[in-house]
């Protein structure tokens, strides 16, 4: 998912929306302390970043990598941001693989979750998963990413980074899981649930998962894109949730992230759905208000409220007559 932000014109790279981001300082590394907080949303831990090892992972040299994955910043490649790729049967067939095997591996992380386990151990058992199915993971490196997945708990809206703090009952975690496979990106996320979870949970999981079916359903050539936003925010809000608009879905092929940007609330944005493009879809919801602000690491998306959140993403592409998930 890694870098899904709110500008419509923007380049490539990180950039946020100004007035809705703010940087705030971590926690200095102490004794861990949980903090539960017991309110109108619900009895949780409040998440705080953790120790990271920085410990470099070997890529076998057959691994073929992304551009950024050898640059000292990570930079990705230039992309046109106002041209939509449509691709051919030759790339659609590409990208079905890459999907493929990013489904295959989030399936297989659903196992490893239980009380106790760190999402540290979770990113090295998906780093030697991709790495021996012959691809490379994503976000490793892409704008100096540390890891190579992202793990998001509770008050953590996206873009965690596995740490050492182990998982907890009671816990919620969204895994989001990208693979570059023979020169194409496949990208998807999921919640899972540690343990126990209470009610106001489980319908923050329900209604963003039914959020991104809802808008899977109307997408179709010459759909508008706003449509989608509209159909996100208008479940969310009839259940009680918030779009986080922070971050939206992208387009995505050769490249982790370009057009057509796809805003998860209601908007004005021009541009129809076409086929043979494919972008993803991915609802950020959360039980209290919209603010989020981003640790120091640069990455960690919170919630300022402290509010729980949940996401969901597919990839999909827009066929001849409907669309097709790539990463079902």
């Amino acid at each position: 998912m890694l870098k899904k932000t709110l500008m419509f014109n923007r380049p490539p790279i990180r950039n946020f929306f100004k007035g809705v981001l703010e940087k705030i300082n971590p926690f200095k590394k102490t004794v861990y302390k949980p903090i539960i907080i017991d309110n109108e949303f619900g009895k949780y831990e409040i998440v705080l970043p953790q120790e990271v090892s920085m410990k470099k992972k070997k890529i076998p040299k057959h691994i073929r990598l992304p551009k950024y994955a050898s640059s000292t910043y990570g930079m990705p490649e230039h992309v046109d941001m106002e041209f939509v790729e449509i691709k051919n049967n030759q790339q659609i067939e590409c990208m079905r693989q890459s999907c493929a095997l990013a489904r295959k591996i989030l399936n297989s992380v659903g196992p490893l979750i239980k009380e106790g386990v760190t999402t540290e151990f979770l990113d090295d058992a998906v780093f030697e998963m991709i790495i021996s199915n012959g691809a490379y993971p994503s976000p490793l490196n892409y704008l100096r990413f540390p890891k190579s997945i992202c793990t998001s708990v509770n008050n953590v809206a996206c873009h965690g980074i596995p740490d050492n703090r182990p998982l907890r009952n009671g816990d919620i975690l969204n895994v989001d899981i990208t693979v570059f496979l023979n020169g194409y990106h496949g990208d998807c996320s999921t919640m899972f649930a540690v343990g126990e979870i209470d009610n106001h949970a489980k319908k923050l999981i329900d209604t963003t998962k039914n959020c991104l079916d809802a808008a899977i359903n109307i997408c179709k050539p010459s759909e508008d894109f706003r449509t989608i936003g509209a159909t996100i925010e208008k479940l969310a809000n009839e259940n009680g949730f918030t779009v986080v608009p922070s971050f939206c879905g992208h387009g995505i092929g050769t490249y982790f992230h370009g057009p057509p940007d796809i805003y998860h609330f209601a908007n004005d944005f021009p541009g129809k759905m076409a086929p043979g493009m494919t972008f993803t879809i991915e609802p950020l919801l959360t039980q209290g208000k919209k603010d989020i602000a981003i640790l120091e690491d640069s990455w960690t998306a919170v919630m300022v409220d402290f509010a729980r959140t949940a996401q969901f993403e597919h990839t999909i592409l827009i066929t001849e007559d409907g669309c097709e998930i790539l990463t079902l």
